[in-house]
């Protein structure tokens, strides 16, 4: 079978390695544990930048999407009862149509994980062979891979997992530790969104639910699946959690949803700043994205032959 993240593993061991002849050069040691974890965290740098444009996608998505709740509501009570095919096939037309029109995405906050799934699982294969000591699918060369299965971090081999911790009490220790931070940065992050970045007329709608469920979900996930991660993958996610969640803080200060918490307490220093004019251009930039989607959201209904006849 082809490998069909060749490419992608090609291009981390590019930029890992890259990283650890850097580090090297200004006096670290090969096989020491900081230099691998120096590499593998500024390799996360350099993914996650390059996901900025992406992300700022989702962010405007995300937008869109709380703010098309309340007509997203009015559709779901159309066709609420209406069990048949033919109003299952109108929902399901209206909802993307208004998708759509709206440029919103029901999937958006969950697009720069799924982005990140294939670097992820190609540095799980990239760490996987050097921890065998063995020549990578690029310019991991076999010393380089005997480097990485020779290098601890605070006792801990980085090849090794709370799985294959082998009686190590320092793989444990790091290994809940790291496991510890991940759960909790993921479910920190995920709160603030409902919390601050929220308006009320999400706050009941299935959009909601599904970040509830993404809330205590997604670190359930890390906590169950960090017990086969090995040590320097772990370091890879739980960079990638912080990254996640600074630069969520930074959106939800800068750049919060119209109606929000966030949104009023971002007014509020702009006024205490002498800054009114932005706050009340933000107003009404506010009242007329909502105006748009409704307007956008209101189709003409058709009207029957009988009711024609009718009005005749």
């Amino acid at each position: 079978m082809p490998d069909i993240l060749w490419p992608i593993k090609w291009l981390i061991e590019l930029i890992l390695t890259a990283f650890h002849t850097a580090f090297t050069a200004i006096g670290l040691q090969s096989n020491w544990g900081v230099t691998w974890v120096l590499s593998i965290v500024f390799l996360v740098l350099v993914v996650r930048t390059a996901l900025i444009p992406i992300f700022v996608r989702q962010i405007k998505s995300q937008r869109n999407m709380m703010l098309v709740q309340p007509e997203l509501a009015k559709l779901q009570k159309k066709y609420k009862g209406k069990t048949d095919r033919e109003s299952r096939e109108k929902f399901a037309q209206e909802q993307m149509a208004l998708y759509k029109r709206t440029g919103s995405n029901p999937l958006s906050s969950c697009l720069p994980m799924l982005m990140q799934m294939p670097i992820f699982f190609s540095l799980f294969s990239t760490l996987q062979t050097a921890s065998r000591g063995q020549k990578g699918v690029g310019v991991m060369s076999e010393e380089l891979s005997k480097s990485f299965q020779e290098s601890s971090f605070l006792g801990a081999p980085l090849k090794h997992s709370l799985s294959t911790a082998e009686g190590n009490p320092a793989v444990f220790i790091l290994g809940i530790t790291m496991i510890v931070l991940m759960t909790a940065s993921q479910f920190i992050t995920q709160k603030q969104i409902m919390a601050k970045n929220q308006n009320a007329a999400t706050q009941t709608s299935q959009y909601m639910q599904t970040q509830k469920i993404m809330l205590y979900a997604f670190p359930l996930i890390f906590a169950v699946s960090g017990i086969a991660f090995p040590l320097g993958l772990m370091f890879y996610w739980l960079t990638s959690n912080f990254w996640t969640m600074g630069q969520q803080y930074f959106v939800i200060r800068r750049m919060p949803t119209p109606g929000s918490k966030a949104f009023e307490e971002r007014q509020q220093r702009l006024a205490k700043k002498g800054k009114l004019t932005e706050v009340i251009e933000e107003l009404e930039s506010e009242a007329e994205t909502i105006d748009i989607v409704r307007e956008n959201s209101q189709r003409a209904q058709p009207v029957s032959k009988k009711r024609t006849k009718k009005r005749k």
